[in-house]
């Protein structure tokens, strides 16, 4: 079964990051929902980016989570992408806090944070992330597969989560032989989601979940 992952939510119907995104995501239909967090003023909220939480009117963390926990959400997954080193404590509590550690996948393009998280709980799921040519250029991927890979085989994250230009057969079938899991993101074309669908993803991400359908 290949997962169906909502983007911020569903930000293609409405903003990223938001309570109305999740409620849209859950309205078409997916598995999981995955949302940005970072630390901003002294509490964890969601934005993607520092200049996204400069804005202001950021959801809580808390606030997202007491929305993800009712019934309505009871059968959907969560994917927190942490954005910086620091917040892995505060967010485990916050999970723990919610009842939500078990169905929840904490990803990072920063392996520190999966890590501390590993450190901090080892039930946490954890996933790496990998991004386009720029992001791994500032994180010092030289051989992100390798790193990638060697991560995964030395059990310091659970799962992969791939830019989807970056996927192929031969990825897929690296993480596999070493117990992991691939997904891809971000996809928002229809023909793309059934390739990655037919080769054999554990998961796609896209931003209009209207696609998967």
């Amino acid at each position: 079964m290949c997962t169906r992952i909502g983007h911020g939510g569903a930000s293609a119907l409405a903003p990223a990051n938001t309570l109305a995104s999740f409620d849209a995501a859950r309205d078409v239909g997916v598995d999981m929902v995955e949302f940005d967090v970072r630390a901003w003023d002294g509490d964890l909220v969601l934005a993607h980016t520092i200049l996204h939480a400069r804005r202001g009117s950021n959801v809580p963390l808390a606030v997202a989570l007491a929305h993800l926990s009712s019934r309505r959400f009871e059968d959907v997954e969560l994917n927190v992408d942490v954005k910086h080193a620091g917040c892995e404590g505060a967010l485990l509590e916050r999970l723990r806090d919610a009842s939500l550690l078990q169905r929840t996948l904490i990803s990072s393009q920063v392996p520190q944070v999966l890590d501390r998280v590993r450190e901090l709980d080892p039930r946490a799921r954890t996933a790496i992330s990998v991004g386009g040519r720029l992001a791994r250029f500032s994180r010092r991927w030289r051989d992100w597969r390798a790193g990638v890979l060697a991560g995964l085989h030395a059990g310091r994250w659970d799962a992969v989560m791939a830019q989807h230009r970056l996927v192929d057969d031969l990825l897929l079938g690296d993480v596999v032989d070493r117990g992991g899991r691939l997904y891809a993101w971000t996809v928002n074309e229809r023909r793309a989601i059934a390739h990655l669908r037919q080769l054999g993803v554990h998961g796609i991400a896209t931003s209009d979940p209207r696609l998967f359908v």
